[in-house]
């Protein structure tokens, strides 16, 4: 199990958080986004990820894989310590540039997605939301439902990149937004 202060790795390249509850597709956006098919541990078992994993990329930036939340059979315990272990990260990193936080986009935000989104706007982190598992739609459903989940958010929808990770569909979009992120800095 990971604590606040634990390892990490020393480096002075910007950082992107990617956050999202437990089985919203997290390990399989990050291994689309980067073109590898098991940089990140896919898992049938949501809520598998307990550590943040650093991932060097390109030697530009570092992707950092935050636990899901949010998961029903992960104890009580174990949830309690991986909050101040996200809150931490994302609090005391002067490397982060944004985050990108994953909602799942045939469902509604949970009360901890809003809650996330809640303290990274207190934070004033950037961050992107991405729409994942959008192949699961029908196409003629896709637009409204990107759109009611931005108003669920409290996010306009020009904010909410459609993904997914079968398909390949919002990958070139969401790299260059978070190509935008790296190159900004954070004051």
């Amino acid at each position: 199990m990971a604590a606040a202060g634990g390892w990490r790795p020393e480096t002075t390249l910007p950082e992107i958080a990617f956050a999202g509850r437990s089985n919203v597709g997290k390990s399989s956006l990050i291994n689309a986004l980067v073109h590898r098919k098991k940089l990140a541990r896919v898992s049938n078992t949501p809520g598998r990820t307990r550590e943040i994993n650093f991932f060097e990329v390109n030697g530009t930036f570092i992707l950092a894989d935050l636990p899901g939340y949010g998961y029903a059979r992960v104890s009580k315990e174990a949830k309690a310590a991986w909050r101040p272990l996200i809150e931490g990260y994302l609090q005391q990193t002067p490397a982060l540039r944004g985050v990108v936080l994953l909602l799942d986009a045939r469902r509604p935000p949970t009360d901890d997605d809003l809650q996330m989104l809640d303290f990274l706007a207190s934070l004033e982190t950037p961050t992107l939301i991405v729409a994942t598992k959008v192949d699961k739609l029908r196409a003629a459903e896709r637009q409204s439902r990107i759109e009611t989940l931005a108003l669920e958010a409290g996010v306009d929808v020009e904010q909410v990149i459609p993904f997914s990770a079968v398909s390949g569909a919002g990958r070139d979009e969401l790299a260059g937004a978070v190509a935008q992120l790296v190159g900004a800095d954070r004051a």
